[in-house]
């Protein structure tokens, strides 16, 4: 039976829980990551992941350092609703912005009260003692491809 360690491909679902055990985003699709080499989980998951072969369940807890961070105020932005087009002006809706060095930031509305709107860029987790709890479907060896460009993912999946 293969374990996973570092260059092997592994095949996971994931659940991700706040404090009290409420499910804050679940993936039944699986998501596949090369182990040790493309950064596709927190490095904390990752790290207990080593070992672990199909069948395992893991749980690991984490603080927001070291998972998504702090949540920062100054990553929000509030302004009078009329200010912002329509297809913006619904809780949800997502908008990128871009700086000029070039750097992107998606921002979810999170607030409309009173003719005004709040726009949050931080990562929805931030702020958050959270536990990534996690299924291993499948190791088996990286090809050279694999080793070289990652994995490809099915549409839709995400690793975090």
């Amino acid at each position: 039976m293969s374990v996973i360690e570092k260059d092997k491909v592994v095949t996971v679902t994931y659940r991700v829980e706040a404090e009290g055990g409420e499910v804050i985003e679940q993936i039944d699709l699986p998501v596949n990551y090369v182990h040790g080499r493309d950064g596709g989980l927190v490095e904390k998951v990752e790290q207990a992941l080593d070992g672990c072969s199909v069948g395992d369940e893991i749980e690991v807890k984490l603080t927001p350092a070291e998972g998504f961070g702090e949540w920062n105020p100054e990553m929000t932005f509030s302004d009078v609703i009329e200010n912002v087009p329509p297809q913006y002006r619904q809780m949800g809706a997502e908008a990128e912005f871009v700086n000029e060095e070039g750097e992107t930031l998606k921002m979810v509305v999170t607030h409309i009260d009173n003719g005004t709107i709040v726009l949050d860029g931080n990562h929805p987790f931030a702020g958050k003692n959270i536990s990534f709890i996690v299924k291993v479907l499948e190791v088996r060896d990286a090809t050279r491809e694999e080793l070289i460009n990652g994995v490809q993912q099915m549409p839709g999946s995400t690793l975090h």
